[in-house]
């Protein structure tokens, strides 16, 4: 079984490799199986293997028969695979909420001093902003947008590896972002304010202002968990209404 796990584990890493060096892209065809069974010294059972994962990682898609669209064709850079990964270990794991927060403040501080210090486009980010100020916007719709608005910044900074593990944690952000909004008292000052600081993280990188832009997407991202952690608390303390 050991020796099995490392063949078709080798089979993956040259394909990483030949992915990661440019000698095959996304539209590209991956060699037959037989083809890559010879050329690696592995049986085809394994190279069948690497290719299933491969598949549910979204990096490649399959289809039988003959012709220009049969076999197997990659349709995703690596960072795909990368962000649906994470999803999944995420979701298995169950990791603190505490946890993902701090990885929101490695991660988002970071690009906030790259972005100030780059001048990038912002006009994706300026544009969801906008929407985000719609006053018929539902609760879950503003904090779809909201969560959009992050990931616009870490594609913005143009790190790869940043943007994929953005994207992996999206969906342990939003359930916690969106389970503490239901425990808000008063969601309607709490969106004005969260809007007020996304202008606010978004002037401070138009200013180059490395330290006030990453203390602005600090002070965004602590003080909702605060507030939400807190709220929570205060609810799960307060007493049961009596039935009458």
């Amino acid at each position: 079984m050991a020796d099995d796990q490392r063949a078709w584990e080798s089979v993956l890493s040259h394909l990483e490799r030949a992915l990661l060096d440019g000698s095959l892209a996304p539209g590209d065809r991956l060699p037959g199986e037989r083809a890559l069974a010879a050329e690696l010294g592995v049986g085809r059972s394994s190279v069948r293997e690497a290719i299933r994962v491969l598949e549910v990682l979204g990096l490649v898609r399959t289809a039988t028969g003959s012709g220009p669209s049969s076999g197997a064709i990659i349709v995703a850079v690596p960072g795909g695979g990368m962000s649906a990964l994470m999803r999944l270990q995420l979701a298995a794991t169950g990791f603190p909420v505490s946890d993902i927060v701090d990885t929101r403040l490695v991660l988002e501080t970071h690009v906030a001093r790259h972005l100030a210090r780059i001048s990038p486009d912002l006009s994706a980010a300026t544009s969801l902003l906008d929407a985000m100020d719609e006053p018929s916007l539902s609760e879950a719709e503003f904090l779809a947008l909201d969560q959009q608005f992050h990931l616009s910044l870490a594609e913005a900074s143009g790190n790869q590896v940043i943007t994929a593990t953005m994207a992996g944690l999206r969906s342990a952000i939003e359930s916690y972002v969106t389970a503490g909004a239901h425990a808000v008292g008063d969601w309607t000052a709490t969106c004005g304010r969260l809007r007020d600081e996304h202008r606010g993280i978004l002037a401070a990188i138009a200013d180059s202002d490395e330290d006030a832009a990453a203390t602005a997407i600090r002070d965004h991202i602590t003080t909702y968990y605060d507030q939400i952690t807190m709220e929570r608390e205060q609810n799960a303390q307060a007493p049961a209404a009596q039935p009458r």
